[in-house]
């Protein structure tokens, strides 16, 4: 990865929605290298996909919960039936494994208290080789959706 390459990265994270044009003149770059780079940034990784960022409290989801687990067991099959139905809940935006205690740090949004009530009793209790659960709400974000320093 060249110096190029980084522009073009920090070019399409502030906007993923950029036309091969636009973003060829502000990398200063003629259109066709700069499509052979893009793909070959596609291809390699470094672009891993496009989207739109949706503001949860715009569709509903104005209750947002940080849940901390502790698991019982850390043996290669629990960690992947734990983390199998981690990436089965659409509640659960994020889910990061973590070094120490606890095992697993996960970002959840819904719509309200009784609506993570339910998740939780539902869902969250029954995971696979959970020992503890801990949870707190988040207040405020004070960065967040950042990109990637290049």
């Amino acid at each position: 990865m060249d110096a190029m390459d980084r522009k073009i990265l920090a070019q399409l994270q502030k906007d993923g929605r950029l036309s091969i044009t636009e973003l060829a003149a502000r990398v200063h770059l003629s259109v066709s290298p700069c499509h052979r780079r893009v793909r070959a940034l596609e291809r390699s990784g470094a672009i891993r996909g496009y989207l739109a960022l949706v503001d949860p409290a715009a569709v509903g989801l104005t209750f947002e919960t940080l849940v901390f687990v502790t698991m019982q067991r850390g043996d290669a099959d629990t960690v992947a039936r734990f983390e199998r139905a981690i990436a089965s809940i659409p509640h659960v935006l994020q889910a990061e494994r973590l070094f120490g205690d606890p095992d697993y740090l996960l970002r959840i949004v819904t719509a309200d208290l009784p609506a993570f009530q339910k998740l939780y009793d539902e869902r969250l209790g029954a995971l696979p080789g959970v020992q503890r659960m801990r949870s707190t709400l988040v207040m405020k974000h004070v960065a967040r959706d950042r990109q990637v320093p290049l």
